[in-house]
């Protein structure tokens, strides 16, 4: 049976994190954008009600619907997209704990992950590399076998949290001569010698998250670090040099794979955040006499950026009912999802801009840091033309 309607508690749950946006994100969220600091007493507090830790993770990992996480995520990044993140960062080195790494492993590292309520920490996911974006097969950091260690040596460039997490997952290539089935990916411990942050970037927007490098020189790490076990890796390896079983899907991929869709409904809450402000103005401002919004021109805009925002919305939620219930992704839905959303999010928020004019262009109105932040929804977990290649080859496309 399909339906479209919350049930009563995840009503009340939007509710409570849509609440706390208003309250703790907006406020802020100009200044954090200004700073580019990271948003601690945000998160601390965050921490304090429940809405960062496992125990955030449990009750939307019990939702069957699937459909709570994305509802959650759009009121945060409604907020702010950046706080959002610096919030929600931690779930992807969580994921790939959870879908690579042993039950034990996942035991000890997850709540390492975030901390405690007094004293909160985040987790850092090490994937990209300078020469190595969407084709996670050229990965060039290396890790090497040692006696019962293992030592790290590369440079991973874009990363969320990269050098002020607790804990890194980092992957890194064990046999460069198999591609993304040599590859392992390992946790780094805190105050681990040999792994340190470089560059911290500065952004267009999203500038409360945290985006630096993390170089690894020498970084040796126990055998334990290794998720899913040696006996695990090398039977992979082997699949991957048994040309009749290497037809593997990268576990980096798998990764952003069940994180597309949430990373979807980050971009839908920062349209509908330039939506409302936009709809709003636009029946205050007045023009030759009357609202600007009973102008056909401006009316059109916003009837068509509600309707784009609630399309995007729709295919973000199938995607997540789909990976919540075992669903194939027969037709690259997640992508689809992705794709949809992070354009809705630029289209909305230009168009914003031009409801306001003047005022949508200048930092007095908080359309401009909304459109600055929808962009990188085009681009991170996949740019829009890497989505447009994986739904082209899902769907017998010749790409």
């Amino acid at each position: 049976m399909i339906g479209f309607e919350l049930a009563e508690d995840q009503v009340a749950a939007q509710k409570w994190v849509h609440e706390f946006a208003e309250r703790e994100i907006r406020p802020v969220a100009a200044q954090y954008d200004e700073t580019e600091e990271f948003p601690w007493p945000v998160l601390s507090k965050a921490a304090e009600i429940g809405l960062y830790g496992l125990d955030y993770y449990k009750m939307v990992a019990e939702d069957e619907s699937g459909v709570l996480q994305p509802v959650l995520v759009e009121e945060l990044a409604w907020g702010c997209a950046g706080i959002a993140l610096g919030i929600l960062g931690t779930g992807l080195p969580l994921v790939a704990v959870m879908s690579s790494g042993t039950p034990d492993q996942f035991a000890e590292w997850a709540p390492r992950m975030f901390g405690t309520v007094s004293k909160p920490a985040v987790g850092a996911f090490a994937v990209t590399e300078p020469g190595a974006g969407s084709d996670v097969s050229s990965l060039r950091t290396r890790a090497t076998k040692d006696g019962g260690d293992w030592v790290l040596n590369g440079q991973k460039v874009f990363i969320t949290n990269g050098g002020i997490a607790d804990v890194h997952v980092v992957v890194a290539t064990v046999d460069p001569t198999l591609g993304h089935r040599g590859q392992a990916s390992f946790v780094i411990p805190p105050g681990t010698p040999g792994l340190r942050q470089g560059k911290k970037e500065r952004k267009l927007g999203i500038r409360a998250s945290h985006t630096a490098e993390v170089l690894l020189e020498d970084c040796r790490v126990p055998g334990d670090c290794l998720l899913g076990g040696e006996e695990r890796l090398n039977a992979k390896l082997e699949r991957g040099r048994n040309k009749d079983q290497a037809k593997t899907s990268s576990g980096a991929l798998k990764t952003f794979e069940a994180t597309r869709p949430i990373v979807g409904a980050q971009a839908i809450g920062i349209a509908r955040a330039a939506y409302e402000f936009a709809r709003d103005y636009a029946r205050q401002r007045t023009q030759f006499g009357k609202p600007i919004a009973s102008q056909q021109a401006v009316a059109f805009k916003l009837a068509d950026m509600a309707t784009e925002i609630d399309a995007a919305r729709l295919l973000v939620w199938r995607a997540s009912w789909m990976g919540r219930n075992g669903a194939p992704f027969a037709h690259a839905e997640g992508s689809m999802s992705k794709l949809k959303a992070g354009e809705v999010a630029v289209r909305v928020t230009d168009e914003a801009i031009q409801i306001l004019g003047g005022y949508g262009y200048i930092r007095d109105f908080p359309v401009e840091k909304w459109h600055r932040d929808s962009k990188i929804y085009t681009l991170f977990e996949g740019t829009s033309e890497i989505q447009r290649l994986v739904i082209s080859r899902a769907n017998g496309g010749m790409a």
